[in-house]
């Protein structure tokens, strides 16, 4: 049967950049997919023979985006190296920034990411706001800015968009493919949120910067605890924080977790037919802390057997090379371009063609799935009483079941379910901080003498941050950094396949896929989207000394 090939080079509303290669048979269905991390950067080698001190300074600039998740896992490596105790509160800091990034990260992904997938702004255009007010009582009591005049300012936006000649942040899309199923109303919903989500992300990020100094790029943590203190003991500093959580859980629970029902019961034919889903296997490291519980339970899940989970054990990662751009030992990040084909196309015809500058972690060797929706069913399957109600309740409400969120729109579902129990742990994070200061517990720092540390150590961090599962690797040599390495939730989910041709979740993920229009394949974003692909975490090598690694054609 002949076959055609789709690419889609760059796919946009990503951090970084990435490019898909499907082939289709002649009913438009997917029986091949290639996915190749583009981006050609670095940090680790720029980190080499630095003090480990600046380790989180330069680590988290691996991204722009996952900035406070790189600088904790770097600081934490090297902790962990010189075996330092974190004071409590210095923990609790730290886990108040990035309790405020995961609510940031999901919704921005949700609506500005990914939700143009799914919602039509043609469509919006022929919504009546009264009905669209109805529409909108259907998923909560009382909806997000739910009014008829709202909904008409809405409305008048968009016009107002389309009478200009151009659509402003809606160019582009895919308006009026078939395999849009939401009603006028249902858009006008969705694109409403769109739109006040905009103002959201930039007050939950003072979040972050009130015990960061700033975002992106936070500078308060450091070796040993953070240097917030005047900040933790500022009652007008902990009530803007509350303040901005406060506005935060409202939007989450009016707006965004309705707007996930919505979508997961527009699209339930897809969800049960099983569009986008991947491997059926799951990790997280788990973490987070609370009295004598952690907001996320660790696990490991092998072929969607939720019955069996296995404990996660660091011992069984490792990360091949054979289909990235590298040779020998993959610590040595030694470069090997083998370039695209003739045609333009990547190589992969044979098992150790090289395609991506992704490498291939595996656990136990076999490719994982990580993220919201791993940390979900497996802390889920646990009986984590911290998330359990949560999940019921959306699954009640939806009727759906929990492998019912192993899909495209399942991945969207388990990210705001997240998000909304993230909410609930957070207060009590707070009320914890103020027990401390009550009590005198106000320590920030641990003090060390950096100078009659070990001159030799190896370090690691594994936390959970909101695209999955991320790890620092580090190794010091006469206190100074001689390797280290990062392996990030999209290394995870964008990896290759290694000698053995085993898909990652990716490429397993578009596998089956229906495609209607192969001159628009909106469903090969919709499952890539889903998975909030961050291509600046998972590659960064570079040569910092200048020296010419390749030229590219574009």
């Amino acid at each position: 049967m002949s076959t055609q090939k789709i690419v889609i080079d760059p796919i946009t509303r990503i951090e970084g950049h990435l490019r898909a290669e499907v082939e289709v048979d002649a009913d438009g269905v997917v029986q091949e997919a290639y996915v190749s991390g583009q981006l050609f950067r670095g940090i680790e080698i720029i980190l080499k023979n630095r003090d480990p001190r600046d380790a989180g300074l330069l680590a988290g600039r691996i991204c722009g985006v996952c900035t406070n998740s790189h600088f904790r896992a770097a600081v934490t490596s090297v902790e962990d190296a010189y075996s330092l105790e974190l004071p409590n509160s210095a923990q609790i800091i730290r886990d108040l920034m990035a309790m405020a990034l995961f609510i940031q990260d999901h919704v921005v992904h949700f609506y500005h990411l990914h939700s143009l997938d799914f919602v039509d702004i043609t469509s919006a255009l022929n919504a009546d706001p009264k009905s669209t007010s109805k529409e909108a009582h259907k998923y909560h009591k009382k909806p997000f800015r739910n009014s008829h005049s709202h909904y008409e300012s809405v409305l008048e936006k968009l016009s107002n968009f389309v009478k200009a000649g151009k659509l402003g942040p809606f160019s582009n899309g895919y308006w009026g493919h078939s395999e849009y199923k939401l009603t006028p109303e249902q858009n006008l919903v969705i694109i409403s949120h769109y739109l006040e989500a905009l103002k959201f992300q930039t007050t939950i990020s003072k979040a972050v910067a009130i015990f960061g100094g700033k975002t992106p790029h936070p500078q308060s943590i450091v070796v040993g605890g953070v240097t917030s203190v005047a900040d933790m003991l500022n009652p007008q500093r902990l009530n803007d924080y509350l303040f901005i959580i406060k506005n935060a859980k409202e939007f989450i629970d009016r707006a965004y977790l309705p707007d996930a029902k919505l979508l997961s019961i527009a699209y339930r034919d897809d969800i049960k037919s099983g569009v986008g889903r991947a491997n059926g296997n799951f990790l997280s490291v788990g973490g987070y802390a609370f009295d004598d519980k952690e907001l996320f339970c660790n696990g490991v899940v092998y072929n969607h057997d939720f019955e069996n989970i296995a404990d996660f054990e660091e011992y069984k990662i490792t990360e091949e090379i054979d289909r990235a751009w590298y040779k020998g030992d993959s610590l040595d990040n030694e470069i090997e371009y083998t370039d695209f084909n003739e045609d333009g196309s990547l190589k992969t015809a044979k098992n150790d063609d090289k395609y991506s500058w992704i490498k291939a972690p595996r656990y136990a060797g076999k490719v994982m799935e990580t993220g919201p929706l791993a940390r979900v069913i497996i802390s889920y399957k646990k009986e984590n009483i911290l998330i359990k109600s949560f999940v019921d309740e959306f699954l009640k409400d939806t009727d759906l079941e929990l492998m019912d969120l192993s899909t495209t729109v399942g991945r969207d579902a388990a990210r705001a379910i997240e998000t909304g129990y993230i909410c609930e742990y957070i207060f009590k994070l707070v009320s914890r901080l103020i027990q401390n200061i009550k009590y005198y517990d106000t320590e920030t720092w641990a003090k060390y003498d950096f100078d009659s540390l070990k001159k030799r150590a190896k370090g690691r961090a594994f936390l959970e941050v909101p695209r999955g599962t991320l790890s620092h690797f580090i190794k010091i040599q006469d206190a100074k950094i001689e390797n280290f390495s990062v392996i990030a939730p999209t290394t995870w989910n964008a990896t290759p396949r290694n000698f053995d041709g085993v898909r990652g979740a990716y490429e397993e993920a578009l596998l089956g896929l229906k495609i209607e229009d192969t001159s628009k394949p909106l469903e090969v974003l919709r499952v890539l989207h889903s998975f909030d692909p961050c291509l600046a975490c998972a590659v960064h090598i570079i040569d910092a000394k200048g020296k010419n690694l390749g030229k590219y054609k574009i």
